[in-house]
Order: structure tokens, then sequence, then C-alpha cells
């Protein structure tokens, strides 16, 4: 590599991709690194191959989980909220260009339970609620939270944004 650069970026973690994308939008020529064999430090979204290198070392990928590329975990789930101020970063460094946007149908969460004196420890996964009924159902909340939630999924579905009498007593502008 006999090449010149502005900056060299070592990582590929959020913070480094944003100022990559930002430095680039402003003409400078960028070297961006890193030691790993996957994009995105430790909110990567790893296929299979990468995910069993990274939790099971030298164990290969059982075959019953079909393609490598039809895998896409997340480490950490990357949910960007439509109108906030990382998406207009995302839409200023042009970055949108090789990104897909989905709509979520759902989200999960997977729960671990030490063992007691009666019971042994567990995982589970669970729906994170996304309804009034869902939200007195999930077994992530206690009784309390989720009559809060339930309330807060009621009020958010009467909301309209034109008509600040359904606000109630929350002003929406702040």
């Amino acid at each position: 590599m006999d090449e010149e650069y502005d900056v060299i970026v070592l990582g590929t973690g959020l913070k480094e991709c944003v100022l990559s994308g930002l430095l680039a939008v402003k003409g400078k020529k960028i070297l961006h690194l890193d030691r790993n064999s996957y994009y995105g430090a430790e909110t990567a979204s790893l296929n299979l191959t990468n995910l069993w290198a990274m939790f099971r070392p030298g164990v290969k990928v059982p075959e019953i989980y079909g393609h490598n590329r039809d895998w896409n975990i997340d480490l950490i789930p990357k949910f960007i909220m439509a109108n906030g101020l990382l998406v207009k970063m995302l839409l200023h460094t042009k970055v949108t260009r090789y990104l897909e946007w989905k709509c979520c149908d759902a989200s999960y969460v997977m729960q671990h339970t030490k063992g007691g004196m009666f019971s042994s420890a567990k995982t589970a996964i669970h729906k994170v609620p996304a309804n009034d009924t869902e939200a007195l159902k999930t077994p992530l909340m206690g009784l309390f939270e989720k009559k809060r939630a339930r309330n807060l999924y009621i009020y958010l579905d009467k909301i309209d944004q034109a008509d600040p009498k359904t606000w109630g007593d929350i002003d929406l502008n702040k």
C-alpha cells in the first residue's frame, strides 16, 4: 500500500463508522481498518461462521442451520428511531445507500433465571411486548410494570400528533 490518507480510523464500531462517514463527506481520504474479520466491533451482525468462531472456537457450524448467508445475528440489536439524530447523521453521510431499512415485526430478548432452592437455572426467549394485551401477558415485568406498560400503549394508541387535545398532560414538542 503506497497511498496517502488524510485520516486512518482504527475499529469499525458505531462511533468510528460515523466519524469515517462524516470525514468522507468533507472530502477526506480515509483508511478504515479493523482487527476482526467482520464489520461492527462489539455491535456487529455476524453470519454463522463468525458467530461460531466467536462463541464456539474450533467447533464446526452444524449443517442443520443451513447456509451461512441465511443468517445475520446481531450481537446487540440495533433499533434506530425514525426521526432521531443518528438517522439524520446517516442520511448526511449517504451511508443509507448501503443500508437496508426494515420495519420490525417483533423484538425478542433472552432472559436467564438463576436456580434457587426449588427451581433450576434456565434461559428463555421472550417477545418484547408491543401492545397493551402483550404487556399484561409478558413474563418480563412484574405486576405494576405490566400495568404501567399497558397504560402507556393505550395512551400512545390514542395520540394524534396533529391534535394537542389528545396529548393529555404531556407536551409532545418537548
